[in-house]
């Protein structure tokens, strides 16, 4: 109780927690049928399997099916089951999978407007990357099997902010397209920070594709990349200082902790956590620039 000519005690204004959200019959439904989809993935693969030892030759031709069932339904459905349950959604400096998994580190920043990129970028040697479309992919698979050079190849799509890259730029390494300098950019959300308060305009991933191979995760045909992805990182930091266009880098030093992981196709990474911001706001826009732009938003 209060007596008289006593301060009045403070008042407690934090707000209140936010209650979880209640569960809907809807939700539930879509939940249901979310893991019943996973489940007869499954057991349409058991089938198969079992159906391949049970025709001589054919049964060859079961497995490849048995194969595609399970790399390209299976799999990634068991993963965007099991990844809504144990990745985090919200920024961990990680991209994802289009199954959910966590992907390439994000190792670059950006500052400046999107033309400012695209004419850094070029100035500094890179090729933008096609969209994937079924004649891109198609071009790309004749490419790598022949070895013939397509400096424009497609890259396979990874997700920050719930959407995959805006665009892409790499660099083909002697003709050949399993083995290239690649780097993905996603704009930012308005009003978005990184950890720490820092504002920037791009984040980036970049790897290098080091050979064609098998995903570990999924068993799909993927490019490999080179585990040490500091070294791409700094690549592609002195392509842009090196095609003196007037952009500038400071480095957020132990951004994240150094660690050793794994990405999405399985392949082995390892980062010493620093995160360059590649400032290329002063860098003049040439009309080719401009124009990709343009055609981006057309």
């Amino acid at each position: 109780m209060q007596g008289a000519g006593e301060s009045p005690e403070p008042r407690d204004e934090r707000p209140a927690p936010d209650l979880p959200p209640r569960l809907s019959f809807t939700a539930l439904l879509d939940g249901f049928f979310f893991v019943f989809a996973g489940a007869a993935a499954v057991w349409l693969a058991w089938l198969l399997f079992q159906q391949s030892f049970e025709f001589g030759w054919w049964g060859i031709a079961f497995f490849v099916v048995f194969w595609l069932v399970l790399a390209y339904l299976v799999l990634p459905r068991l993963h965007r089951i099991l990844t809504t349950i144990y990745v985090p959604d919200y920024f961990i400096g990680r991209t994802r999978t289009s199954d959910g998994l966590l992907g390439d580190p994000v190792n670059i920043a950006f500052d400046g407007p999107e033309a400012s990129v695209h004419a850094a970028m070029r100035a500094a040697g890179w090729t933008r990357a096609d969209d994937i479309t079924l004649a891109s992919s198609w071009r790309i698979v004749t490419s790598t099997l022949r070895r013939r050079s397509y400096d424009e190849a497609p890259v396979s799509p990874l997700f920050l902010f719930g959407r995959q890259q805006d665009f892409a730029y790499q660099q083909e390494v002697e003709g050949n397209p399993a083995r290239r300098h690649h780097v993905r950019f996603w704009r930012t959300p308005d009003g978005w920070l990184l950890p720490g308060g820092l504002r920037v305009d791009w984040l980036a991933a970049g790897t290098f594709d080091r050979a064609v191979g098998f995903s570990l995760f999924t068993l799909q045909v993927t490019h490999k990349i080179d585990a040490d992805i500091d070294i791409e990182r700094d690549h592609i930091v002195a392509s842009l200082t090196g095609a003196d266009v007037g952009v500038r880098v400071r480095v957020l030093h132990d951004f994240s902790t150094g660690y050793h992981s794994r990405n999405g196709g399985g392949d082995t990474i390892r980062t010493d956590g620093d995160l360059p911001v590649v400032d290329v706001r002063s860098v003049r826009v040439t009309d080719a620039a401009a124009s990709v732009v343009g055609e981006a938003t057309s």
